[in-house]
């Protein structure tokens, strides 16, 4: 029998997605040779769900969990192909498993939180419904006062901390949730991004052939703009134009600290697929 060295099994997790002992026992019964190891595990259940590993899951749900004196929350996404999976009432049941256990840890390691039996239940749900399962992030966010809003079809999930009154928590909660702010303060924007915006007004047709001094002067007032329009505390109340969420914190005898905002799928890249050609590879790989 061959020796299975450790980069062979490494190989053959990196493949499969699978378990090292899983990875280890199919290599030593294929004497070693990786592609009979891949063909034979090809024929057991679980590489079905490893199979699936390089599909992109860019649907799928989040969730909120609050403690009952209001100290902390919790949020989590978890990832499916599809939208009609993300509705599947087996795909709900492990959100929500996922949820209670990372709320109850106060685990934000994703690693660390599906490790086990939460894994072996993963595994499961991607073999019954035949699509790529993922749990992509857990942030939890404490302070004096949280609450959360999540959008009706759970798709955008939110925690927002005050330091006092629940009720403003959820009610602000619920406008980041429609506008989308990037920071609560203007001060807090990331210089990166105030230079960013900075090299953006520069390039705009308006600021060619100005003196430097006018350039800086309206892009002054455009970088003003720009965080009062992005900036939390600085953004008219979704539900009351008429004041800022600042002033009605303010109006609460409270202040916004922090908040997160999950949406399903932000920032993932979904790869453009050609259907009429993916279906003419597929006939000329049977042939």
């Amino acid at each position: 029998m061959a020796a299975v060295s450790a980069s062979m099994v490494k190989e053959l997790r990196e493949r499969t997605s699978l378990g090292m002992m899983e990875c280890k026992k199919a290599l030593k019964e294929a004497d070693g040779d990786i592609e009979l190891a891949i063909e034979n595990l090809r024929k057991a259940s679980g590489l079905k769900a490893a199979k699936k590993a390089d599909r992109t899951a860019a649907e799928g749900v989040v969730v909120t969990r609050i403690a009952d004196d209001n100290s902390y929350g919790l949020v989590v996404e978890v990832n499916s192909e599809t939208d009609f999976a993300a509705r599947d009432e087996g795909f709900l049941d492990f959100v929500n498993t996922v949820a209670d256990k990372a709320f109850a840890d106060k685990q934000t390691d994703v690693a660390v939180l599906m490790s086990g039996e939460l894994e072996n239940a993963r595994e499961a749900l991607v073999q019954k419904i035949g699509e790529n399962i993922g749990v992509r992030r857990v942030e939890v966010l404490e302070g004096d006062v949280v609450d959360a809003y999540t959008h009706s079809n759970n798709r955008i999930a939110v925690l927002v901390q005050v330091t006092a009154n629940n009720e403003l928590a959820k009610d602000i909660a619920m406008h980041v949730a429609a506008v989308n702010p990037q920071v609560v303060n203007p001060a807090d924007m990331p210089a990166d991004m105030v230079a960013k915006e900075e090299d953006i007004i520069k390039a705009q047709p308006d600021m060619a052939g100005k003196p430097a001094e006018i350039v800086e002067k309206m892009m002054g007032g455009r970088i003003k703009k720009f965080l009062k329009e992005n900036s939390l505390v600085e953004q008219s109340f979704v539900k009351n134009p008429e004041v800022t969420v600042g002033q009605l914190a303010k109006e609460s005898s409270a202040e916004v600290k922090s908040f997160i905002r999950f949406e399903v799928g932000e920032g993932i890249e979904v790869a453009e697929v050609d259907f009429a050609a993916e279906v003419a590879a597929q006939v000329q790989a049977s042939k």
